[in-house]
């Protein structure tokens, strides 16, 4: 996913341009087409009376003609200018800054609403973030940019055909060479476009590094490490290499870019209008007396004029549309990012719990080459109550996210009722489940959004679910209290064991017939433990629990245990059949009740 691509052409450049008109003229058209009246209206009322408007007065003058001819023609002249800016001004007051918004917004909810549905394996790729971050930076910059180039381009366009027909009346030879000179320099567009994104790539990955060092001197989860251990050193250090690298990277690329670019302009300003063009007027005045003043100045500006919109449609956007379109290739392949995990073809109903079996299973990360699990066996009974015990890496949550199907096994198979859960789509598979991570989340929303994780919650019902956590912490304003103070500074501050006990109370109110809890006691106190454990135990009667836990005082009413050492289950049985076996789980089990003795 995200590959860097070769670049396939002009094809590729106007495929993805055109993509992202169309995306836009989906959501607002509107603003498409206000966009191309405002360029037209930027661009040929001024190009116009450069070249008409000047060939007037001047022939006006030099006819000898009254000259309220003049005062006539100026005043038109102002009075178009007039009228074509401030149709502008209002459509960009009154329109386009609101629709721009809304086209923002309603483009970067496609990006979330795919980036929210990617396989977890996405996020332990680094290149994942980098190239997720161009993208959501680029809709907004592209939007912006892309409009504007839109609109100039039209402008441009309209423009350079109104204005060859004028100077073609007055003589062809004009057009012949001005565009002569224009195509010696095109083929420096592209090579351009290559630097510019090539650029943009670059410094996203220093930007993603120097933001990350930035948001630890200011959020709160950093704050008592870095006073109490004085890393700030360290910090400011790491933060000002990834600012050198940025510095650096503009260094790299815009010393080139910025010669192409004066090359580029001197080469069309100088070589075309500044040498070959006057020369060729000068014969037509001074030697064929083909024209007259006002024909003279209208060639040199009309010509003026077509230079511009050439070099503007040829070089100066050419380049900025093939960066803008690499840009949008990026986002085009984010939205069309294939999914490792595919869904089945059949809806798994939650119901009443069901035999889970586990059969040769094994996993290997991605970019791993040493399995994380190894050959598992394991079958869960309804509503067996088991618990997951083992060393830090003994692959305990990563056998939990497999049967969630956050990840797809490498080797075996994965049964719920004797069928494979890769034949149900993914999330009617894992609807099935109530899940309690041990690095769960708080969010700066209600407590009762907290719980429900819903927009829809029902309060008494997460009232109950609370109760059931232990949860005991004063709510000033009910299920609507706002929790953290990240939007709002009345909302509520709580502790790493209420934290938990929220995350815990998510588990209650959703009602499944399977319920994951991975370290759920690891920040309570011993009586919030032993309540919560009779809490669970009550709660949970109709349900498949399975649990992870360090703190083997958890284990102990757990109908079977499973003792897991590098990836593989080494033990299982009751706790008195694994203490009777004095093998490893009675090693940790015995190692942690030494700390409770008293001497």
């Amino acid at each position: 996913m995200f590959k860097r691509k070769k670049s396939d052409g002009g094809h590729s450049m106007l495929v993805n341009m055109l993509f992202f008109i169309k995306l836009l003229f989906s959501v607002s058209p509107l603003l498409v087409i206000g966009e191309f009246i405002w360029g037209i209206l930027l661009i040929l009322p001024e190009r116009l009376i450069s070249v008409l408007g000047v060939k007037y007065v001047i022939d006006v003058v030099t006819s000898g003609e009254r000259l309220y001819r003049i005062f006539w023609a100026v005043g038109v002249i102002a009075g178009v200018i007039v009228l074509s800016y401030t149709i502008s001004w209002l459509f960009r007051e009154f329109f386009w800054n609101t629709e721009r918004e809304k086209v923002y917004y309603r483009l970067n909810k496609k990006l979330y609403e795919k980036a929210k549905s990617l396989d977890l394996e996405s996020y332990d790729n680094p290149e994942f973030y980098n190239n997720f971050i161009l993208t959501i930076e680029s809709s907004s910059d592209n939007i912006q940019n892309l409009l504007g180039l839109v609109r100039n381009y039209v402008g441009n366009v309209v423009s350079l055909i109104t204005i060859s027909s004028v100077l073609l009346t007055i003589d062809p030879l004009c057009l012949v060479i001005i565009l002569a000179v224009i195509v010696i320099f095109m083929p420096l567009s592209r090579y351009i476009g290559d630097l510019q994104m090539n650029r943009r790539i670059d410094n996203t990955k220093f930007h993603r590094r120097a933001d990350y060092f930035q948001r630890i001197f200011y959020l709160q989860d950093y704050a008592k490490e870095v006073r109490m251990n004085n890393i700030k050193p360290i910090l400011i250090e790491r933060y000002n290499d990834s600012a050198d690298d940025i510095i650096a990277n503009q260094k790299k690329y815009w010393g080139k870019i910025t010669r192409l670019y004066c090359f580029q302009e001197i080469g069309v300003q100088v070589l075309g209008f500044m040498f070959v063009l006057p020369l060729y007027l000068g014969y037509l005045v001074m030697v064929k007396k083909s024209i007259s003043a006002g024909d003279f100045v209208a060639t040199f500006n009309g010509a003026y004029s077509i230079a511009m919109s050439i070099n503007f449609l040829t070089v100066w956007a050419l380049a900025r549309f093939e960066e803008r379109a690499k840009m949008i290739e990026k986002y085009r392949e984010f939205l069309k990012a294939d999914f490792k995990i595919k869904d089945g073809e059949r809806i798994a109903a939650a119901g009443e719990p069901k035999e889970i079996r586990l059969t040769n299973l094994s996993f290997t990360y991605p970019g791993n080459d040493k399995p994380t699990l190894n050959n598992i066996n394991l079958t869960i009974k309804p509503y067996e109550k088991i618990a997951l015990v083992g060393y830090n890496g003994a692959g305990k949550t990563t056998l939990t996210n497999l049967l969630l199907r956050l990840y797809d096994v490498t080797d075996g198979n994965i049964l719920i009722d004797n069928e494979d859960i890769r034949k149900y789509t993914v999330q009617s598979h894992r609807d099935r489940f109530a899940a309690v991570f041990q690095d769960f989340q708080i969010f700066s929303c209600s407590i009762g959004e907290n719980v429900a994780l819903d927009v829809h919650t029902d309060v008494s019902r997460a009232r109950e679910a609370l109760r059931h956590s232990g949860f005991s912490k004063e709510l000033p304003d009910g299920m609507d209290t706002e929790l953290l103070r990240e939007f709002n500074d009345s909302g509520i501050m709580m502790s790493g064991g209420e934290a938990q006990k929220v995350a815990i109370a998510r588990a209650f109110y959703k009602d499944c017939p399977y319920v994951i809890l991975d370290e759920p006691s690891a920040n309570l106190d011993p009586v919030a433990e032993y309540n919560l454990n009779q809490a669970m135990l009550e709660a949970a009667k109709d349900k498949t629990v399975i649990f992870i836990s360090h703190r083997l005082s958890t284990t102990v009413n757990a109908d079977k245990i499973y003792v897991m050492e590098n990836g593989k289950i080494i033990e299982s049985g009751s706790h008195a059949e694994l203490m009777s076996k004095n093998s490893t789980y009675a090693y940790m089990f015995n190692l942690q009740a030494e700390k409770y003795k008293t001497v």
